[in-house]
This record gives C-alpha cells, structure tokens and sequence, in this order.
C-alpha cells in the first residue's frame, strides 16, 4: 500500500476530453426507429448530407420514416477529414426544419450538447419562431461566443431589458460596418420608440430570418406567415393569434405532417366557426363529425368531412385525426370511406384496398454495402409513385423489403394504392 511522504496536496492533472461526435447524436434508439445501427457506414458523410438534405418524402409513411432516420442515434460515418466532423447532423437538423419539423429539430440540437455556435444559430431561429425568444436570449447571455450575429446579441440586450447597451452596440456595429442597411434599419425601428408613430413601413428583405420576422412583429408590421418556408407558421400556433390564423398554420403544418394531426384536431374543435367557406367548412365538418364519434355513430357524419377534406387536398390529414375512431365493419360509402381512412392508416380492415401488382411485387433487391445512401434512394424512388410513377416506386419498395423495412414499405405501397380515392371524387 503507497504511504504518503508528505502533507502537501498533489497536483491536480487535466485532461482534455474527447470532442463530442455530434454525428453520433439523436433522440431515439436505432432499435426504436427500426433502423440497423450501423446504416451509415461504409458512406462518404459529405454524401449522406447531400442525399439527406435532397431526399424527398411527401408521402406520409415515408415522412414519418424519414425523420425516424433523422432523429435516430445511429453509428457515425468514417471520416477522411476533419471538417467533415458534425456535417451530417447539421445537416439532419437542416432538414427537419425544412420539413417545418420543429420539436423534433429542437429535440435533436439540444441532443448535441451546449457551447456550439452552428447548434445555437438554429435553436435560436426555433426559439423566435416558437415564441420562446425570452429564454434562447438568457442562453445567450449565459454561453459566450454562441451569438448567432451582431443583430441577435442587440435583440437579446433589449429582450432582457438593457436598451441602453442595445442603443450603444447598434451604433458601434453600424460604425464598424458589421450590420447591412437592412438590418441597420429594422434594428432602429425596434430600438427607437420614436418610429411607432410615423407611419413608415418597412420593406422586408427578399429572404426574411426568423430574427427579422420577429422584429416585424415587435415594431407592429407583422408579416403573414403563408409566403414564407412553412416552418414560419409555427409562429400562429401560438395562443396570442386569432382562432382562424392558428387554423390556417394548422391546416398547413399538418398536411406536410410537420406536426401531430391531434394538433390541428384539437384547433378544430377550439369553438364554434364564425363564418363559412375556406377553413371554417373543415372546421364545422368536424364538429359535426366529432359530435358523432361522441355518440357512438361516426359514419352518419363521416361523408360530408370526407369530401370536404378531399377537395382540399387534406385527406390524409383526415385520415390521421379519425382513422382509430371509424368502425371496420360499416357498409355503404361511408363504410368504404371509413376502411380507406383506417387503411391508409396502417389499421385493420376487412376489405383492403388491392395493392396494384407494380407495387405488390415479392421481388426484393440484394441488400448493398452502403445501406443508407440505398434507402434514401429508395425513398426517392418511392416519392416518385405520387406522380405516377408505379414502376420506379416498386423499385424502392424492394429496396425497403431488402433493408429490412417491410412495415414501411407495406404502408407505402397502401397509401400509394389509396392516393387515387383520397385525391379523387368517385366517378
């Protein structure tokens, strides 16, 4: 046993730790997202973050497949180079947030740690589209060098109540050259009670930020939410805006599936429509159609909703609020309509829909070395079968077959088959 020479306290010895692999972050299990582990290796990481950010997925199934990928903890790629450290999962960030996939976007970059800088740039732009600016800003002010820009350090000075040194760093920052006249402008506007009253309107630049968006609505010329990237209409979800606002973000959120349909179902439900046309139909549908699950006879109500989501493009959305609450066993239209809902929702059905023979094919492809780049591809291809393409959305389905994903790819095929009555009226 070592003896101590001496009371003296030994030096402390540091160590650096390991850098975090960001690549190797997610919120889910790979065995929970239904995914092997090792999915990525034997990929070039420059281009699985291409395919990531290009791989389309408008169909529901391989929606919600989709960010089971981009959420899952799953084996980082090799890399050749260092700067390719943490490409991909920003650019798995990236693209929930195209998607307008907030929670999950949030969910994931908070998985990574703090103190990055590109990590808190998008958690920020998630906070001042979430309403939730308050609390990105006293991250900020806690975690130096994570400012995303000049701009959003003076807006989080003002946010926290120091106006004064907001005023003084927006004039060092236009007398150093930091800020463009745009940014100059608006920040001025923000800052200066002054404007409140003067009648100008300010122009918003070609590409607005979620900073600017929400500068807008500070200086009181909020800007409408449907011209811009769809993550933005998040911002009307929020309960300070209108019931029809909050609808018409539903409604568009929930038909690119970026959020729950339980969401907009609930919005629906809020109270009772003031008008007609345009939202309010689907709204007054609803309630008629959720006073009839209620009493035990959901399909009394279910033809009127059916068609009025369908001439709207919103079917699926349709399908994903009430499919659970429609009986298997009806008969008539609106029992086929009611096992159309349940089918395209993965449910059980005594009369399926038949698969066409393009899709339905037991023919599977020979699982390739680089599996992850195979299955986006094979999305891809998938995606293709909602423009007609039946031919090459059955080559993807193999592909899903040989990775091991036959749920998915039976889901796909079922909504496939079904886009035509969820998008056309009967004849």
């Amino acid at each position: 046993m070592p003896v101590a020479t001496s009371g003296a306290v030994s030096p402390v010895q540091v160590s650096r730790l390991a850098d975090v692999d960001r690549d190797a972050a997610g919120i889910i299990t790979a065995s929970r997202a239904g995914l092997p582990a090792g999915l990525w290796a034997g990929s070039d990481p420059g281009e699985l973050a291409r395919l990531v950010l290009q791989t389309p997925a408008r169909l529901p199934a391989m929606s919600d497949l989709l960010i089971r990928i981009l959420t899952a903890q799953l084996t980082p790629p090799a890399i050749s180079q260092t700067d390719q450290r943490g490409k991909l999962f920003l650019a798995r960030a990236d693209r929930l947030l195209d998607m307008g996939a907030l929670t999950p976007a949030d969910q994931l970059l908070l998985s990574a740690g703090p103190g990055d800088p590109e990590v808190f740039r998008r958690l920020f732009d998630i906070a001042l589209l979430t309403g939730e600016e308050g609390r990105a800003c006293h991250e900020m002010d806690d975690t130096p060098g994570v400012a995303p820009s000049f701009s959003a350090r003076i807006f989080c000075l003002a946010q926290t109540g120091d106006w004064a040194a907001a005023a003084i760093s927006l004039r060092g920052a236009e007398t150093l050259g930091l800020l463009n006249a745009q940014q100059s402008l608006l920040l001025t506007h923000f800052l200066d009670d002054a404007f409140v009253d003067g009648g100008e309107s300010l122009t918003p630049s070609d590409r607005v930020t979620p900073l600017e968006f929400r500068i807008h609505e500070a200086i009181g010329q909020p800007l409408p939410t449907g011209p811009l990237p769809i993550a933005f209409a998040h911002s009307d979800l929020r309960m300070n805006n209108g019931w029809k606002a909050r609808l018409e973000a539903a409604e568009r959120l929930a038909r690119a599936n970026a959020i729950p349909a339980s969401i907009l179902r609930g919005i629906y439900t809020e109270q009772k429509p003031a008008a007609s046309g345009g939202v309010w139909e689907r709204a007054g549908v609803m309630r008629t159609l959720e006073a009839a699950i209620a009493a035990g006879n959901p399909l009394t109500a279910l033809p009127p909703a059916f068609e009025e989501f369908r001439r709207n493009g919103m079917t699926h959305v349709l399908a994903a609020m009430v499919a659970e609450d429609m009986p298997a066993d009806g008969t008539g239209e609106a029992g086929d309509m009611a096992i159309w809902l349940r089918q395209w929702q993965g449910l059980p059905v005594p009369r399926p829909v038949d698969i066409p023979d393009e899709l339905a094919s037991d023919q599977q492809s020979t699982p390739p070395e680089r599996q992850g780049e195979a299955l986006l591809q094979a999305m891809s291809d998938i995606d293709a079968g909602m423009d007609g393409d039946l031919l090459r959305a059955g080559k993807g389905l193999a592909m899903l077959r040989a990775l091991g994903l036959q749920k998915d790819a039976t889901l796909a095929a079922t909504q496939l088959a079904l886009l035509p009555r969820f998008t056309e009226a009967p004849k």
